[in-house]
């Protein structure tokens, strides 16, 4: 597991130590340069499985380029990816959202998530930067029947081992775009820190490994 460098820490101690919807700014040098705002209002975030390996997000925090906390206990369901067997599939595209949604880029994101797979609960956290940023402000260079594309949506997918990619799901027949934050990383276990409270006991989990992996190589595909 790699290590949170200076700016991480210093997101991930302003997060954990705030409960409410927004703080006092907290803000990154480059967050601070320049104009965020967004053309659209508001981006989403959501989270999506492969196939029959489900999970459920518990709880999710963001710090906005603005620097302010936005802390989520209700949040939009988790889907799977039916065509995403043994891999991704291109052009992966998440649920619908209602209540994940933030007015300035992503700074930094925590979310506590349950694995049925792994029976496991994971605290994942990203920091991202300008090249993220830069391409939420920026037109898509097609259209949609005539109307402008943007790329308006984080999508997390989250597959076994912990592992997390990260998209900007484009219009149905394109290829989702992969995101590289500056830095993420996923703890579990005895390493968990803001997800201790959300870590949810493995009696609760509906669906075995067994049932999960029937036929196939646990834990099938390759999700990197």
């Amino acid at each position: 597991m790699k290590k949170p460098g200076a700016l991480s820490l210093l997101l991930l101690m302003a997060i954990t130590a705030c409960s409410s919807q927004k703080t006092h700014p907290l803000q990154s040098k480059e967050a601070a340069s320049g104009d965020w705002t967004l053309p659209y209002g508001e981006w989403s975030f959501s989270f999506v499985t492969p196939r029959d390996l489900m999970a459920d997000i518990n709880h999710v925090r963001v710090i906005d380029t603005d620097g302010f906390l936005y802390t989520f206990n209700t949040l939009d369901q988790t889907s799977q990816n039916h065509e995403s067997v043994n891999t991704w599939a291109s052009g992966v595209h998440g649920p619908g959202t209602h209540f994940n949604k933030v007015k300035k880029p992503p700074q930094y994101i925590v979310f506590c998530w349950d694995s049925y797979a792994d029976q496991k609960t994971y605290e994942t956290s990203a920091v991202f930067g300008p090249e993220t940023w830069l391409r939420m402000k920026t037109p898509a260079d097609h259209t949609w029947h005539g109307e402008t594309v943007w790329y308006d949506n984080l999508l997390f997918g989250l597959s076994p081992g912990g592992k997390v990619k990260v998209w900007f799901p484009d219009v149905e027949g394109r290829p989702s775009i992969p995101v590289k934050p500056v830095k993420m990383w996923t703890r579990s276990g005895n390493d968990l820190t803001l997800c201790k409270a959300f870590n949810t006991p493995v009696e609760n989990y509906v669906q075995s490994i067994g049932e999960i992996s029937k036929g196939k190589t646990y834990p099938y595909g390759n999700w990197e």
